[in-house]
C-alpha cells in the first residue's frame, strides 16, 4: 500500500498544469455548465488509461529483466525532462484564465471533454508510458501506485471543478505557477532519484 503514496505525488505532478483540459474545466465550473459530468469523464478516463499504463507495460515486461530495466530507464529520463521543464516554465511562469464561453448543452460538453482528454498526445506518454514505467517498478505493488495517481486526478479534476470560483484568482497568478512548477520538478527529481538508487 505504500507505493499509492509516490503513485499519488506522482498523478498530482503530472496534471497539475496549465492545458486545454484544465483551463476548459474551470471555465465550466465557473459557469456552473455540467460540472458533475466532465469531472468524472476526467476522472474514468484518467483512472482507465493508467490502468492500462499499469496492466499494459506490466504485461510487457513480465518475465523480462532487460524488459523491466529498460521501461525503469524510460521512465527516469522522462522525469529528468518533465522537472527540467517544469523549472523552467518556473523562470517564465504563465497563468490559467478562465476566458472564453463554455458549452451550454451536455452533448457539447460531454464531447469537448472528451476531446480535450483523449486527442491530447501528452496524456498518452504522461498516463501510459510514465505512469506505467514508474508504477511496474513496484511490481506486486504496482496496483496501488495505479491506485495513488488515479486518485490524485480525482483530487485535481474535483479541486478545480467545483472549486474553481475560488481557484481562479490563484490559477491567474503568475507567482501560484512559479511555486507549483517549481514543487513539481523537485517531486519529479525524488521519483526519478528513488527509481535509479532503491529500484
Amino acid at each position: 500500500m505504500h507505493a499509492a503514496i509516490p503513485g499519488f505525488f506522482t498523478g498530482l505532478s503530472l496534471i497539475v498544469a496549465i492545458g486545454a483540459q484544465n483551463a476548459f474545466l474551470l471555465r465550466l465550473g465557473l459557469a456552473r455548465n455540467y460540472v458533475f459530468v466532465a469531472v468524472a469523464i476526467c476522472a474514468v478516463s484518467d483512472a482507465a488509461l493508467i490502468a492500462l499504463g499499469i496492466g499494459g507495460l506490466g504485461v510487457v515486461i513480465e518475465g523480462s529483466t532487460f524488459a523491466l530495466e529498460l521501461v525503469k530507464w524510460v521512465g527516469v529520463t522522462y522525469l529528468g525532462i518533465f522537472a527540467l521543464r517544469s523549472f523552467w516554465k518556473a523562470r517564465f511562469p504563465q497563468v490559467l484564465l478562465p476566458s472564453g464561453d463554455s458549452p451550454r448543452r451536455l452533448a457539447a460538453v460531454i464531447a469537448a471533454t472528451l476531446g480535450f482528454t483523449f486527442l491530447n498526445p501528452h496524456v498518452y506518454l504522461d498516463t501510459v508510458l510514465l505512469v506505467g514505467s514508474i508504477g511496474n517498478q513496484y511490481e506486486s505493488d504496482r496496483w496501488w501506485f495505479a491506485l495513488g495517481a488515479a486518485l490524485a486526478s480525482l483530487t485535481w479534476f474535483v479541486t478545480l471543478g467545483f472549486g474553481s470560483r475560488a481557484a481562479a484568482p490563484l490559477m491567474s497568478q503568475p507567482r501560484t505557477w512559479r511555486i507549483l512548477d517549481t514543487a513539481i520538478g523537485v517531486i519529479m527529481l525524488i521519483i526519478a532519484l528513488r527509481l535509479i538508487f532503491v529500484n
